[in-house]
């Protein structure tokens, strides 16, 4: 990892600064960023907007993180433009010191420019403050919470992670967010009045209220949306949604309005692929990238709340640079069996150690080191009336839906 704007810089100075051409929603948070933005341009491109949207991590493909309007960039573009983008370092006399993210990121400013979007939302890839999506000057910027992830890079304090995801509010540009902790708000607001931004809040200036499962209301400042369906399974969505619309809403205030038909049609359309997936019914095979503390616990919740069965077979691998003992304390007594594994990553956590802690709390523990293998073994074990859930990582998630979905193996 390289942090800092720099790199950045030269990279996009080097395609004739293509950011500063794009109008931005710039979406950071500790988790639900990718389903905010997924949302919002569910909803947009209702609108008839054209949409472009920048996200990480990939389940599968690489071409996963760049779309216009849920269409993945081909293959063909990420070839040409690499090569392109390789060819204005080598004339530019760049160093080769930015990273994959750099590059990626340059990459999707310029292909979104070329392909003449309305509209990019372009996702955090890690804090705030130093990531390479903080080059954009936006039209609005979300910050959707604010928990413990990456605590060795953005501090082991909450205050000190707000502080870092707080470096992507600007001079004049509205922020939203769904913040909750009062501790948090005191440093989003003190940046937004530094930077004389306007700050709306969850609860205090929009709320989405669940009606039933599934189904939420919402409340903002102008607008008063009932009965509305959510694709996204999972109650923590409604809180999610709730930040999207408030944020469509301050952006409607820009000039990029919305009807209340492409509220209902985009919000009920939207899927988000490795966030309490659902990708099996008989026995059913969840899949969920509950990589922090905060996410294992909706996770939790949801499995507690939302899903019947008989017994839980869970495939769980996480990175080691995370709250090991937190989401394995957090998961494991849910499960029946537990089969610890590891995605294929350098960063991956000794399967081995997830083992050692889950057999205080679940009755049968077993290491599979292969993460098909392991979701394979519960296959065959599980009844129709079973619930099989993959969780740890996004990375671990990735390979169970190559293998589930795609029918290819991850490599």
């Amino acid at each position: 990892m390289v942090f800092g704007l720099e790199n950045i810089s030269r990279l996009l100075h080097a395609l004739g600064n293509p950011h500063l051409d794009l109008k931005v929603i710039h979406v950071g948070g500790t988790n639900g960023k990718g389903s905010v933005s997924a949302m919002m341009a569910a909803v947009l491109r209702e609108g008839g907007y054209r949409v472009g949207l920048y996200t990480s991590p990939h389940l599968v493909s690489f071409t996963e993180r760049i779309q216009i309007n849920g269409v993945e960039i081909g293959w063909e573009e990420v070839v040409r433009l690499t090569d392109l983008l390789r060819r204005r370092v080598a004339e530019e006399g760049i160093p080769p010191h930015f990273t994959f993210f750099d590059f990626t990121t340059a990459l999707a400013l310029y292909y979104f420019v070329q392909q003449e979007v309305d509209v990019a939302i372009l996702e955090v890839g890690l804090g705030g403050r130093l990531d390479s999506t903080n080059i954009v000057n936006p039209l609005l910027t979300v910050i959707t919470n604010v928990d413990r992830d990456h605590c060795q890079i953005l501090g082991e304090g909450i205050e000190d992670i707000a502080r870092e995801k707080a470096g992507i509010v600007k001079q004049g540009v509205p922020l939203i967010s769904g913040a909750v902790q009062p501790e948090v708000i005191r440093i989003l607001e003190a940046a937004c009045q530094e930077k004389g931004a306007l700050v709306r809040l969850a609860g205090r200036d929009f709320t989405g209220e669940k009606i039933t499962t599934g189904v939420f209301e919402f409340l903002g400042r102008r607008w008063h949306v009932a009965d509305i369906r959510l694709g996204a399974a999972g109650s923590y969505q409604v809180a999610n949604a709730a930040v999207a619309l408030g944020a469509l809403e301050a952006l409607a205030e820009q000039g990029y309005r919305v009807g209340e038909d492409s509220i209902y049609k985009g919000l009920a359309a939207v899927r988000w692929p490795g966030r309490l997936e659902l990708v099996q019914e008989s026995p059913q095979i969840l899949l969920d990238g509950a990589h922090n503390p905060a996410a294992a616990k909706a996770l939790k919740t949801c499995l507690q709340e939302e899903f019947d069965y008989r017994h839980i077979y869970m495939v769980m691998g996480i990175m080691k640079d995370k709250e090991l003992a937190v989401i394995v304390t957090e998961l494991a007594p849910l499960a029946d069996v537990l089969i610890a594994t590891r995605p294929h990553n350098p960063r991956a956590a000794s399967p081995q150690e997830i083992a050692e802690i889950a057999q205080n709390y679940c009755p049968e523990v077993m290491v599979i080191e292969d993460v098909r293998e392991g979701v394979e073994y519960l296959q065959e074990m599980a009844q129709e009336n079973d619930l099989i859930v993959v969780t740890g990582s996004l990375f671990t998630v990735g390979e169970a839906r190559d293998h589930l979905v795609s029918g290819r193996r991850a490599s």
